[in-house]
């Protein structure tokens, strides 16, 4: 005799939670993937009256093992719009407890199944961080808000909505899209129904800046049509409102070259050559050039070599014993440090001491600093957003960073960061190719590349931070090795 079905009812289509804990009490039950119907949405109509509850877990202390690799690829291949999805991955959780490897198997057709499902989620991801946009309506109460449209592939409202929450906090606002909504009121975020396309607006006034903007961002020399379709799909183009500049200005892109071509200056701008002449009466060894540290710290507060001193509060130096056997560099200041005119002392800066500590270092034997010594923002609401320094921001404290290595002469240099390499060394490519490398500074000392530690702070995924902060704190372990007198006593 046929055993029955069983119902596994799930909460909403990227359910993973639910099918977490109904997946783990049937293969625990060794229930067959046939005997499964995957049900979305509390109520079920006459067509599972018959099918019985999944079992409960088996009080044996028995357990599912699986590789963590699995559950982040599960945690988006819920979220396709594969209809066969839940019953995939319960049969790979089966299978992985006799096969602990499979998921290295990439010519099984299960796997591959799943990864190009998990691919294919991650793309929809970035498209939606990629090509929303707000625009602004009057709120329920009079003052600002916005609203967005969307149309993903997946259902992925949900995954996705902290990006929007952390990315715009100080405002108002809903992204609706035909399968689930999001609603921000500065708070709190709620999730609600689909929504259509005529709910949201069409267009605002800001919209023609944006447009504006657009238009005079295009660089008709850089033109590549088959790489911009791929990264910016024509399905999506609908809801950008920069979308209908897109053909015409493909149309004139050959004429707008050639002329770029005929209007090139053949000397360098008069400002330009001004700032090449005050880097160069300013090197370190220079007559004009501080001769202690303390003369630089107080040069660097009037600095001007770049337009970041016009926004932020105060310069902010480098701090620590100049007897330092090791130099941390940072990227630039944070909210805090511009306040307070001390490296190191905000979220980044408190996790970063947590973990020193973690990998046996004393925090104080240790000079730290940053690449750029101002702090560069964009206003958001009432906060301060960090955006990153560009190279020429970079470039003109190279000075000061130059300086500080001078002074203090450490045995080892740590940089935290991209644009911390970048500023030591001059490279732009992957922070990651770099970080495994025993390198070595153009006047031989010795260079560690790791994270900054802002970026465990970004990381959503629980999992996710604490591997990366377990491999941040085998960097630092790194360092106690090479340089001992490092270590806390």
């Amino acid at each position: 005799m046929a055993q029955p079905g069983i119902l596994a009812r799930l909460d909403h289509p990227a359910d993973f939670d639910g099918w977490r804990r109904h997946a783990r009490a049937l293969a625990l039950a060794e229930v067959a993937p046939g005997r499964i119907d995957w049900h979305i949405g509390t109520e079920a109509s006459g067509l599972f009256a018959g099918l019985a509850e999944p079992p409960p877990v088996p009080a044996n202390g028995a357990e599912l093992r699986v590789p963590r690799d699995f559950v982040e690829l599960a945690q988006l291949v819920v979220c396709h719009r594969d209809g066969g999805r839940f019953d995939l991955l319960y049969r790979l959780l089966r299978r992985l407890q006799r096969e602990p490897t499979l998921l290295h198997v990439i010519t099984d057709d299960e796997v591959h199944r799943a990864r190009a499902m998990a691919k294919s989620v991650r793309r929809d991801l970035h498209k939606m961080t990629a090509f929303v946009r707000f625009r602004e309506v009057a709120g329920p109460d009079g003052g600002e808000a916005f609203v967005a449209w969307f149309e993903p592939e997946h259902h992925i409202v949900e995954r996705v909505s902290r990006f929007f929450v952390e990315r715009f906090a100080a405002m108002r606002w809903s992204i609706l899209t035909p399968l689930r909504s999001l609603h921000w009121d500065g708070t709190t975020l709620h999730l609600g129904e689909g929504a259509s396309r005529a709910d949201a607006p069409d267009d605002d006034a800001m919209e023609a800046y944006w447009r504006t903007y657009y238009a005079n961002i295009f660089n008709p020399a850089r033109l590549k049509i088959k790489a911009m379709k791929a990264e910016m799909p024509e399905k999506y183009w609908r809801n950008l409102p920069e979308a209908e500049l897109i053909a015409p200005l493909i149309a004139q892109a050959g004429r707008r070259a050639q002329e770029m071509v005929e209007k090139a200056p053949t000397v360098p701008p008069e400002r330009h050559l001004r700032q090449m002449q005050r880097l160069r009466d300013a090197e370190p060894g220079s007559t004009d050039a501080p001769a202690s540290w303390e003369q630089a710290r107080d040069a660097a507060k009037t600095c001007s070599r770049c337009d970041l001193c016009h926004s932020a509060t105060q310069t902010v130096f480098g701090e620590g014993p100049l007897a330092a056997p090791v130099m941390f560099v940072g990227e630039q200041p944070g909210d805090q440090e511009d306040l307070a005119g001390t490296p190191f002392v905000g979220p980044a800066g408190q996790v970063f001491d947590r973990v020193m500590g973690e990998a046996g270092l004393d925090c104080s034997r240790a000079y730290v600093t940053n690449a750029v010594k101002h702090f560069k923002f964009t206003v958001r609401g009432k906060r301060r957003i960090h955006e990153r320094p560009n190279a020429g921001e970079i470039a003109a404290c190279r000075f000061w960073l130059g300086l500080e290595r001078d002074f203090v002469r450490p045995k080892l240099v740590v940089a935290l960061g991209a644009t911390a390499l970048h500023a030591l060394t001059g490279h732009t490519g992957s922070l990651a190719a770099m970080r495994e490398r025993d390198l070595v500074l153009e006047d031989g000392t010795a260079l560690l590349t790791t994270v900054h530690p802002s970026y465990l702070l970004r990381l959503p995924d629980e999992d996710a931070r604490e591997r990366e902060t377990a491999r941040f704190r085998a960097d630092l372990e790194r360092v106690g090795l090479l340089v001992p007198e490092m270590r806390a006593a």
